[in-house]
């Protein structure tokens, strides 16, 4: 197996690891070796519980792979100000990440922050003209 497969797999074998749990620093350093990273996980797990990813599209090349995929979770801890609303969100977000020895060493992450503003109630949808 070449290195493009077995690192789409490791991001694969990630997901599966995390997403519907509770994200524990000893699942999270398995797979990570970036230190952001693991705080952002950590911070966001703390606002959703045991939030879910589902990867809609993944590619990969070199020691790179880039993740289309969903968040799913109920908002249950304070978010940049915001008190826990408990509503269910559900939002797009793509992520990038660069592997070496098998483990994430970065990443960049861009997600669809109105919608999840929008799920929150703290914003109104745009209206569609």
């Amino acid at each position: 197996m070449d290195n493009i497969q077995k690192n789409k797999e490791l991001v694969i074998e990630y997901f599966n690891a995390i997403s519907g749990f509770r994200k524990t620093r000893e699942i999270l350093v398995k797979f990570l070796a970036d230190q952001h990273l693991i705080e952002h996980i950590e911070f966001f797990d703390s606002v959703f519980p045991a939030y879910e990813i589902f990867a809609d599209e993944i590619t990969a090349e070199g020691n790179r792979v880039v993740v289309r995929a969903r968040v799913k979770g109920r908002h249950e801890g304070e978010l940049n100000g915001i008190p826990p609303t408990h509503k269910s969100v559900d939002f797009p977000f793509a992520i990038g990440y660069e592997i070496e020895n098998n483990k994430i060493i970065n990443h960049w992450l861009i997600a669809d922050q109105m919608a999840l503003m929008e799920q929150l109630g703290v914003m109104n949808a745009v209206a569609e003209s």
